[in-house]
């Protein structure tokens, strides 16, 4: 892992950061192949791996996925990173699927271009030379999910001070420690076998508990906190 032996001679560097390794190198070959102006120079799995390869190799364009080698939803935390010392390099987010949080998180964090996985190819290297070029890249839905945001945009709130994970009721706690297993909103609502709008409503009363703003914040704050894992009721 690591750089490429061989990089194309593009004139788009790229570095591809996804947690599973067969499917980053995957990925990095299909971009190559009959693409000569994008060029693969590095490809990792873990966020110290990545976060090492973006400052040695400076790529024009960071893929990211949300969920890296060493957890879920790290990928943002490498993002934040980016923007402290690799400021040349444009980060395209690579996510499961376009869920709000997601989205929102991945525009706050800095990132030019979101991409779903479901997505082809040839779209991705669309989106890559959208995002080289200094556009953004946004779908419809991606678009919606940021103007919702901003009508409704609230200050960031700090961590309130003592309690921690303990404000939160056992079906709480249960709904984070989905949430920071990687499960989407939906998928957390067929575990629990209650309703999406239910589940929205859980994470409004923890998100408040708590003071964070959104989902990928409370997945980075939860999973630093040891309490999380006193054995969950329903």
């Amino acid at each position: 892992m690591g750089h490429l032996s061989e990089p194309l001679n593009g004139n788009i560097s790229v570095l591809i950061a996804d947690a599973d390794r067969m499917s980053a190198h995957l990925i990095a070959e299909g971009l190559a192949r009959g693409r000569p102006d994008i060029s693969i120079v590095a490809v990792s799995n873990s966020s110290e791996e990545t976060i090492r390869l973006l400052e040695s190799s400076q790529p024009d364009i960071a893929l990211i996925n949300a969920h890296l080698e060493d957890g879920p939803l790290t990928g943002y935390q490498v993002l934040q990173h980016l923007q402290l010392v690799c400021r040349k390099t444009a980060a395209i987010m690579l996510i499961p699927c376009a869920e709000r949080d997601l989205v929102i998180d991945a525009f706050r964090g800095g990132a030019r271009g979101v991409f779903c996985r479901i997505q082809s190819l040839k779209q991705l290297s669309k989106c890559i030379r959208t995002v080289h070029g200094g556009q953004i890249w946004a779908d419809n839905q991606n678009l919606d999910f940021l103007l919702g945001f901003l009508t409704e945009l609230k200050p960031l709130r700090r961590i309130k001070p003592g309690g921690g994970m303990g404000r939160l009721t056992p079906r709480e706690t249960k709904v984070v420690q989905l949430l920071t297993d990687g499960m989407s909103t939906r998928e957390i609502s067929h575990t629990l076998k209650v309703s999406e709008h239910t589940i929205r409503n859980y994470l409004s009363v923890i998100y408040e508990k708590l003071g964070v703003s959104s989902r990928v914040e409370l997945a980075l704050y939860a999973v630093t906190r040891e309490d999380l894992n006193r054995p969950p009721e329903n």
